[in-house]
């Protein structure tokens, strides 16, 4: 038990090593991720740009896998032009956008920010680089809801941490948390909220793209949004940022690029033709980060499963108590919170990991807690005589343990140990949250700008029932070669 226990630990402190940049190893505290570039005039030579990638017209893919695109992204990308620098993109969900700008994951949120005096006492506020208002949405039919004020008391769907849902709750709604504008629609037209309230061009947008759509605009706030790029506090980047608003303003660049998105109609795409240009694009994803990702995170959580497992059998009170509260921790704590916990928590504690990095230490750790119940399940099945006859003809413990009792132990394992790797494939979908464009995230991202849920979503779970089905198959035919060597 102490090997197992001093292997559990080898494994571990690797895996942290592993996770940790050059840079973080000192005892200094995360730095910016822009301290770490050369920087010319205020603004790193590669700035680094969070946006949701999921909110046209400001932020969405385009067809065919392609990239970013949109409003927010062509002004960002002429300020990036204007100023001399590289402009890299980070697409993270909304509502973890601030979350993961403090954790220097990136240096300027480029996404439809709406100025606000606590923001602003926050963050680093840029000027306006367009102006708008907030619209009020019902479902078509709608008599009840007319202005803002009837909102009282009704469902408004919203993204939690939006000006928006600040309005709708400011009237006394109650919010609905949702990650998208699109699912916010979606939900207003199955009628499980009543209102919801978003940027006017952004329904603008929506409306040109579907006008046979179920919902219908009833009125405006009062109050001018005003839109702005947000970065950490005292970053140093606002002359440059605000010179460059200034002067694209000034040259005709931003009304040009107003036009472009505001100015004509959006053409329309049928429904067969979304899912031909986004077939590739989501077996791509599958293949390049659903698979491998589900792959590592299964053999390095099978390693920790074993030495834990073991851990959880040894007679000393010591070794035993941290395989218990290790299990425990894992199984008490949702998968969700862990992976906000090592990939949003610890870059405050000076420890930044990459995505795809913090995604398998997650979801390794994560198997590695459920999976050592089953690996002592299965070895405590066996008979006890298995060990003493092992002893009598001079084995040791590991010599038994690798020729005796785990050959046999893995018979039984296999079944329950099949289902946690099917439900690991299942549980990738999770990484979105943390910036890994997996299968799940790229069916969102192809959804987002289309509105076209169920195909998109229904070609997504097609693709996930085909690679459980596959995995299905191996655990059958690896359950019949073990059952071979079982005398009948």
């Amino acid at each position: 038990m102490k090997r197992a226990s001093a292997t559990l630990a080898a494994v571990l402190i690797g895996l942290l090593y592993a996770a940790v940049p050059a840079s973080a190893l000192p005892a200094s505290a995360a730095a910016p991720a822009a301290a770490q570039q050369a920087v010319q005039d205020g603004i790193p030579k590669v700035l680094k740009v969070g946006t949701e990638g999921v909110y046209p017209p400001f932020s969405y893919h385009g067809g065919t896998g392609s990239g970013l695109t949109g409003y927010d992204i062509d002004v960002m990308n002429a300020i990036g032009k204007h100023l001399g620098v590289k402009v890299e993109y980070v697409e993270t969900p909304f509502d973890s956008m601030f979350a993961a700008l403090e954790a220097g994951r990136f240096d300027v949120v480029a996404n439809q920010i709406t100025f606000n005096e606590e923001r602003n006492a926050r963050y680093d506020l840029s000027d306006s680089y367009v102006e708008t208002t907030g619209v009020l949405v019902v479902r078509k039919g709608e008599s009840q809801i007319k202005t803002i004020a009837d909102l009282k008391g009704k469902r408004a769907a919203e993204n939690i941490t939006s000006n928006w849902a600040e309005v709708a709750k400011g009237a006394g709604a109650t919010i609905v948390g949702v990650d998208s504008m699109a699912l916010a629609i979606d939900n207003l037209e199955q009628g499980r909220v009543d209102a919801l309230v978003n940027d006017k061009l952004a329904i603008r947008n929506y409306l040109a793209t579907k006008p046979d759509a179920g919902v219908k605009v009833v009125a405006e706030t009062d109050d001018v949004s005003k839109s702005v790029f947000a970065a950490r506090k005292d970053s140093g980047y606002l002359p440059q940022l605000n010179k460059a608003i200034a002067d694209l303003r000034a040259d005709g660049t931003l009304d040009t690029i107003y036009a472009k998105y505001f100015g004509a109609e959006a053409k329309q795409t049928s429904t067969w033709q979304i899912m031909r240009q986004n077939a590739w694009p989501m077996v791509r994803a599958a293949l390049t980060k659903t698979i491998p990702l589900t792959a590592i995170s299964f053999t390095i959580g099978m390693v920790i499963a074993l030495v834990v497992g073991l851990m959880r059998m040894s007679k000393q009170p010591v070794v035993s108590g941290l395989a218990r509260l290790y299990i425990s921790f894992i199984r008490g704590t949702p998968l969700l919170v862990q992976l906000f916990l090592i990939f949003y928590a610890l870059p405050q504690l000076g420890v930044k990991i990459e995505p795809f990095l913090a995604a398998v230490i997650a979801f390794s750790v994560n198997v590695g807690g459920y999976a050592a119940e089953i690996v002592r399940s299965s070895v405590e099945s066996l008979p006890k005589g298995q060990w003493e006859a092992a002893s009598t003809v001079g084995m040791g413990y590991s010599t038994t343990l690798r020729r005796i009792i785990l050959p046999q132990a893995a018979r039984t394992a296999v079944p329950p140990l099949s289902n946690t790797l099917i439900s690991l494939v299942k549980d990738t979908s999770l990484a979105a949250v943390i910036l890994v464009t997996e299968l799940f995230q790229q069916a969102r991202l192809a959804a987002a700008p289309t509105f076209e849920f169920l195909a998109l979503f229904g070609m997504a779970a097609v693709y996930y029932w085909v690679i459980c089905l596959v995995l299905s198959v191996i655990q059958s035919r690896t359950e019949t070669r073990l059952n071979r060597f079982v005398a009948a």
